[in-house]
């Protein structure tokens, strides 16, 4: 049986750290794509020298021709610039959707039948635009970000109970950036629903950590984002398409009318298999919940109509 193919656009850190644990996964061989020659072929030859020791015989190769993207069953686009301090997500917009034009139309002409997962933010209009560009089938191009902001939620209720981070279900829908909503009737610790072990008051703090969870990496970086949560998150997603997994996972995926957005790409659970996005599920939230879903979704709405604009331009 052939070996799936998995193109990782963008051999940045995030882009480096996912092919050294698809690597270890073997999920399938690996082609590094980064404008900056030399860099996604020398992270690859890197990666293959250390084969043995990973008792791995996965091949990844590195280049800096779009059309490598050609025949690949999975597409993980993590290019564009990353964050530094004082930057918002939203700053990044303009420089950002040039890049996923130009990704989204190599994939649209060599891997029409591919999954792709964006990584690059501001995420939710910059997966909203790949899917536009690429001209996909909307379940099969989706945003990784649900996953991360969840496994930060997660995080930061498992350090505080002091369990382990892998007992604790979360959920974090909407957009991806200030905005984003945790939900405190959604949290689980070894199915334990945690308003049984902690106040709202302290969840709200939690709250507040995670949405601004980024921001603290940046400023402690100063000279770049995260990139180890975001690498094994977007892989957690390809895991869920390439094994069929049936996996219920937040990501940003488009809305046909489910919580009351047609035509938006937003945070949202999904039961994620081979089929793509194969199924939304809609929960049922309180009122207060539901406000702060709107203005999420306002603030990824005000996004997408720049990106409309841009490409009606």
């Amino acid at each position: 049986m052939a070996r799936k193919k998995i193109a990782l656009v963008g051999a940045g850190q995030i882009g480096g750290t996912i092919a050294l644990v698809l690597a270890q996964k073997q999920l399938g061989d690996v082609v590094l794509i980064d404008v900056v020659e030399g860099m996604p072929q020398g992270k690859a030859l890197d990666i293959m020298e250390g084969r043995l020791p990973l008792n791995t015989g996965t091949i990844i190769t590195g280049s800096s021709d779009f059309n490598d993207i050609a025949g690949s069953d999975v597409v993980i686009v993590t290019a564009g610039v990353p964050r530094k301090p004082g930057m918002t997500r939203d700053d990044l917009l303009s420089i950002n959707f040039d890049i996923i034009k130009k990704v989204g139309e190599m994939i649209k002409k060599t891997a029409p039948n591919a999954f792709v997962i964006v990584v690059t933010n501001p995420l939710d209009a910059m997966v909203y635009a790949m899917q536009k560009v690429s001209g996909l089938p909307p379940e099969k191009v989706v945003g990784m970000a649900g996953v991360l902001d969840s496994s930060r939620l997660a995080c930061f209720v498992a350090m505080e109970l002091g369990v382990s981070a892998d007992d604790v279900q979360a959920t974090v829908l909407g957009g991806h950036g200030p905005t984003m909503v945790s939900l405190y009737n959604f949290v689980s610790v070894g199915g334990i629903p945690l308003p049984q072990l902690m106040s709202k008051e302290k969840f709200d703090e939690l709250s507040v950590r995670t949405a601004e969870a980024g921001t603290e990496i940046v400023n402690l970086l100063k000279t770049g984002s995260a990139y180890y949560s975001p690498a094994v998150c977007s892989i957690r997603m390809a895991e869920a398409y390439l094994l069929d997994k049936k996996s219920v996972l937040t990501c940003a995926a488009l809305l046909t009318g489910q919580y009351g957005f047609k035509d938006l790409y937003c945070g949202v659970p999904v039961v994620m298999g081979a089929g793509g996005v194969e199924k939304i599920l809609e929960i049922q939230m309180n009122d207060e919940e539901k406000a702060a879903f709107a203005k999420s979704a306002g603030a990824v709405k005000e996004l997408v109509d720049w990106i409309d604009a841009k490409m009606k331009g």
